[in-house]
């Protein structure tokens, strides 16, 4: 009887530790989580935008410039001309005159997408003013007098540029230019054979100093090439005695070359 309840009572130790042993195993085992094994996810990573050599980001630059000049004159310009506007009775034909152009500029960078560029360059301008000899009796004839005003300028611009996207920027500022030569060209002629061909020089009675403004928009590519186009607006009178009111006007595109 004795050995039963010793069996006994040892059997119930062995379930009471038993027990306890597995409860504060529960306790102390930690929670894991399970392991992810779908496809990894990339992290989205912020960039800043960036502007190759072809914008103002690569410091002071220096170029040079060349191109065509489509000019005229706006206002009272048959009056420059009076001896054409007395043989043709006044009735004259105005049109725009090619030229040349021709600079050096330096590009100076105010940030990523601005600059500021002031130049320095040889800018032919002027018109063309035709009309036919009023008289009816050389009607046959087709007698033609053509006037041509030669003006040669030193521009000085001084623009601001703005970069729209990586190399394509507009541009705008003022613009001061000096007189280096003034000239009238006088032709007449009839049935292709030149009657009259005479220079004058018209310099004296022109002002010195024309002020104006320009703009327009280009191009700027990653190998130091370029290409512009814009429009110069004239504010200043030509006539320096204020006897006519007439200002230059012209149209230009270049190509140019950054270094």
């Amino acid at each position: 009887m004795n050995t039963k309840r010793l069996f006994g009572r040892l059997a119930a130790a062995t379930l009471l530790i038993s027990a306890f042993a597995t409860a504060s195993e529960a306790q102390v085992t930690t929670h894991r989580v399970p392991k992810y094994t779908g496809p990894a996810q990339a992290r989205p990573v912020r960039t800043t935008p960036s502007y190759s050599s072809s914008s103002a980001t690569e410091g002071v630059k220096f170029g040079i410039r060349a191109g065509v000049n489509v000019a005229d004159v706006s206002g009272d310009a048959v009056n420059t001309f009076n001896d054409l506007a007395e043989y043709t009775n006044g009735a004259l034909t105005q049109e725009m005159r090619p030229g040349f152009y021709a600079g050096l500029y330096a590009t100076l960078p105010l940030g990523p997408r601005f600059a500021i560029e002031p130049g320095l360059g040889y800018s032919e301008k002027g018109t063309v003013l035709t009309g036919r000899i009023p008289l009816e009796q050389f009607d046959f004839l087709n007698a033609k007098v053509t006037a041509t005003g030669r003006l040669a300028y030193l521009d000085i611009p001084v623009l601001a540029k703005a970069y729209i996207t990586d190399g394509l920027y507009v541009y705008a500022g003022p613009q001061a230019s000096l007189l280096l030569s003034g000239k009238a060209r006088v032709q007449a002629g009839a049935l292709g054979f030149n009657a009259l061909n005479t220079d004058f020089d018209v310099k004296d009675q022109l002002r010195t100093v024309d002020f104006g403004v320009v703009g327009g928009l280009g191009y700027q590519f990653q190998n130091g090439l370029g290409l512009s186009a814009g429009y110069d607006y004239g504010l200043s009178s030509l006539d320096k005695n204020n006897n006519f009111d007439a200002q230059n006007r012209v149209i230009k595109a270049s190509l140019n070359y950054s270094f």
